[in-house]
């Protein structure tokens, strides 16, 4: 799972574009509540080959979305092959925080972390959560790939635990933003994220 720290609530035409973006990549697509997804997302949408083996992926398109607007198709998002993706990779992908839902999750979550609001230099109000159903390599690469799509939309700040000892080398990827709660927490950008996931030592805490 991965969490994006948002400074604000989304605005209804954010949160438009949110929405167009999860249908465009999805395949299967629920909205549970307004900003709550419950999607599968071929790992093939988000630019990756999923060969069944871990190392096997290609470069991130950038952008997803282009110039499209929250009115328009997503036609940016391309050059799939929709009889040979995978169409069971499960996400849900959803906005929590006062007066959207899932208050209490996000209370819990946010608790006490004053070193990671002041990496951050703010005190998040919202988050979005990105939690994939699965657990294999490619699942990793996903969830970080489109973690970074959704950034691109609403903003905000990915918070990701690193796994042991590997703090330094995210620290030091372009993007990031700071370490903290002793190496257990790294924070940064859409950016960050793309250039974590092309290291060889990626992978992400369950």
């Amino acid at each position: 799972m991965l969490v994006i720290e948002l400074a604000e609530r989304l605005s209804p035409a954010v949160l438009r574009e949110f929405r167009a973006l999860m249908v465009g990549l999805s395949s299967y697509f629920a909205e549970k509540r307004s900003g709550f997804f419950d999607v599968n997302v071929p790992a093939g949408r988000l630019g990756v080959e999923d060969g069944r083996e871990e190392d096997r992926r290609k470069p991130f398109p950038l952008p997803l979305l282009g110039n499209a607007s929250a009115d328009q198709e997503l036609t940016a998002v391309v050059g799939f092959d929709p009889q040979r993706e995978d169409q069971r990779r499960p996400f849900l992908v959803y906005v929590m925080g006062p007066g959207v839902g899932d208050e209490s999750i996000f209370e819990a979550e946010h608790a006490d972390e004053p070193e990671v609001e002041a990496v951050l230099g703010f005190r998040p109000t919202h988050a979005v959560n990105v939690s994939a159903g699965c657990n294999r390599g490619i699942d990793h690469v996903a969830t970080a790939l489109l973690t970074a799509a959704v950034m691109d939309v609403i903003g905000g700040v990915a918070k990701a635990e690193p796994p042991d000892g590997q703090a330094s080398v995210v620290a030091g990827l372009p993007g990031a933003w700071g370490i903290a709660d002793d190496d257990r927490m790294a924070l940064g950008t859409a950016e960050f994220l793309r250039a974590w996931v092309g290291h060889r030592a990626f992978r992400l805490v369950k």
